[in-house]
């Protein structure tokens, strides 16, 4: 199937999810917000990868979102139309039409995959919701982050405050916040928002894709254990989190994974595990 805003590449259990508008920085248009989370829900629903990888093409990452975005909001924005309806009716429509764009990045963090982002140039504004929603990030030396929506008079709201918290200190999520700054690609490694700084868009791309395929080549059940205990703890108290692994473990635990696991070891050769099972889509 083709996309308007993505290129798809699917080898080796790893899932190559490229956006493409480059000559157009990529911005997100009212297409981007419908195409990812479908196609994230798809390889997830589908257990048609193992993880997924985010990466761009172009001079940036993105440019954020696309001011078309907001006509098709269908003049949310204002108060009372030729409709009839009321301010508030407006508005509460709108609160609706702002979760609708929260979800499109929200499927990033619910999907049973790791979702790595690799950036290069700038993540602007909704960019930084978007990676805010990933696993583990990382970009190139010419990289940037910038929440840049307090330079249009707005606040962030797709997503950056609830998850850039939980990623990077207090003090430069806030100094990000207010100022509309640039945060440069070393400064964002030092402070544990990038794992790792690339020279070049290529390196950065074959590397991530390497680690990608690395995670993939474990068992897909305890990954996917490890990415809802990781998320139930961030959003959890440490009791809740002990509590909730309990659990987990009482009733996914897989023998046969570790089984495999040891055999391979003992054997040298590499471990053969079996994917998740697809999800069903309706009753």
């Amino acid at each position: 199937m083709t996309h308007t805003c993505f290129d798809i590449d699917i080898r080796q259990g790893v899932a190559h999810l490229v956006l493409k508008r480059g000559d157009a920085l990529n911005t997100m248009t009212p297409a981007f917000w419908r195409e990812l989370p479908e196609i994230v829900r798809e390889i997830d629903a589908g257990a048609k990868a193992r993880v997924i990888v985010i990466s761009s093409t172009g001079k940036h990452f993105t440019a954020g979102m696309d001011l078309s975005v907001f006509g098709s909001s269908e003049g949310l924005l204002t108060g009372e139309g030729a409709d009839g309806q009321s301010a508030g009716q407006k508005r509460e429509a709108f609160r609706r039409f702002v979760g609708v764009l929260q979800d499109s990045f929200t499927a990033l963090d619910d999907a049973r995959l790791p979702v790595l982002a690799a950036v290069q140039g700038g993540c602007i504004g909704a960019g930084v919701d978007l990676i805010s929603a990933t696993d583990i990030r990382y970009c190139t030396a010419d990289a940037f982050f910038c929440i840049h929506e307090i330079n249009l008079g707005m606040t962030a709201d797709v997503g950056t405050f609830p998850r850039l918290s939980h990623l990077i200190p207090q003090g430069w999520v806030r100094e990000m916040a207010y100022t509309g700054r640039r945060l440069p690609a070393a400064k964002a490694k030092e402070i544990g928002l990038v794992n790792e700084v690339f020279e070049t868009h290529d390196e950065m791309v074959g590397q991530v894709l390497a680690t990608a395929r690395e995670i993939a080549a474990k068992a897909p059940l305890a990954v996917t254990g490890s990415k809802v205990m990781l998320n139930y703890a961030r959003d959890h108290s440490i009791a809740d989190g002990l509590d909730y692994i309990a659990t987990w473990q009482a009733g996914m635990f897989q023998s046969a994974d570790v089984v495999e696991s040891v055999a391979a070891q003992g054997e040298k050769r590499t471990p053969t595990y079996r994917d998740l099972q697809g999800m069903r889509k309706t009753l």
